[in-house]
């Protein structure tokens, strides 16, 4: 096996302590915490998955995920008993899964347009798709109401989020464990090599038979349907959903999650997701203030200072500093290539062949 590969990808006896320690998180953290920071992180990370499945396995960084999130999110929304759109009274299981599938359905439709294109086009093209989204539900109240969907039906099993956090916290964490093995099962099965075969060599894969365009299709339906998970958990944390909630700074957030996570690796979009988190709770609170150019009002900008020192400094991320200061421990002086570095043979803003975790 490829040493870089085995380097990079989290083993399962890892996997099993992260898991079990974010199990008994309940015990040791208050309740805002497990529902503003670790909820959260969970369900963010799930959209920020989304999109680096995508750009890590086949070359393409979308901008439509949180388009794609907001379309499941709004059609729960208008399903389900709620205060506001067009309420339907569903079961909220029977909405869920409805839901999931519109998300799947609009993703395979934006994927069947997108996939025509690469690179630059491939994201301006997606970018366009969110923007559509955001205006729609901004224009069409009948669905998304004058101050957006509240008081949203929620399933049974995740309780009542405000008053006891931990039952929507282990949801989501079921969830966001359940997508990460689901995306690194894909990622190994015949669709998956032969989507970063894609990715690598799309010329010599069209020589070789394969159809580019359905194969990225699909690939851009499946990665629709994880941020459609994301959305609906968006959706059960807020108890409500507005246009503003799935506008094009939320499109930006996640994929600053992502990059800073680290855009080639999958567990990057839960690092990422958490720091994000973190940063966006208590930086009012330690913001400081230097005369009119900085202040707890202006946060975003030490948010943002924070991001291109991470990214100046690594690359690759969160997770790809981490693996650098491992390398070093070990004594390898950093071995292997760098998973963000585009190599030879490598479609644009895609990585290396071979360096994808």
């Amino acid at each position: 096996m490829n040493p870089t590969v085995s380097r990079g990808r989290l083993s399962w006896p890892v996997l099993g302590v992260l898991v079990a320690i974010a199990a008994i998180l309940p015990l040791f953290v208050g309740e805002f915490e497990l529902s503003v920071i670790f909820t959260k992180t969970l369900w963010l990370g799930i959209v920020a998955a989304s999109l680096i499945f995508l750009s890590a396995y086949g070359g393409m960084v979308s901008l439509g995920q949180v388009g794609i999130y907001g379309v499941a999110g709004m059609t729960y929304a208008n399903l389900v008993q709620a205060d506001g759109g067009n309420p339907a009274a569903w079961n909220p299981w029977l909405a869920a899964v409805a839901a999931i599938i519109v998300g799947v359905l609009v993703g395979l439709a934006f994927g069947a347009i997108a996939a025509r294109s690469e690179g630059i086009y491939f994201l301006m093209i997606t970018l366009a798709f969110s923007v559509l989204i955001f205006y729609f539900f901004s224009q069409v109240t009948q669905l998304s109401g004058f101050g957006g969907v509240n008081q949203v039906d929620l399933p049974g099993i995740v309780g009542n989020p405000r008053q006891d956090p931990a039952q929507l916290f282990y949801v989501t964490l079921v969830c966001a464990v359940l997508v990460f093995l689901a995306l690194r099962y894909v990622s190994r099965t015949p669709f998956g090599l032969s989507l970063q075969g894609l990715r690598d060599e799309p010329s010599r894969m069209r020589a070789l038979g394969f159809d580019v365009t359905r194969h990225r299709t699909l690939a851009f339906t499946f990665a629709a349907m994880i941020a459609s998970i994301g959305g609906l958990l968006s959706v059960f944390y807020n108890g409500r959903i507005t246009p503003g909630s799935i506008n094009l700074a939320q499109t930006i957030d996640v994929l600053i999650i992502a990059v800073v996570g680290g855009l080639y690796r999958l567990e990057g979009a839960w690092v990422g997701a958490l720091l994000y988190t973190v940063i966006d709770n208590y930086s009012r609170d330690y913001t400081p203030t230097i005369g009119n150019v900085l202040g707890p009002e202006r946060f975003n900008t030490l948010i943002g200072i924070v991001f291109l020192v991470i990214i100046l400094v690594s690359p690759g991320g969160i997770v790809g500093l981490w693996e650098q200061g491992r390398d070093r421990l070990r004594g390898n002086g950093g071995g292997g290539a760098d998973p963000s570095t585009v190599g030879p043979g490598a479609t644009e803003g895609a990585p290396a062949a071979g360096t994808v975790k």
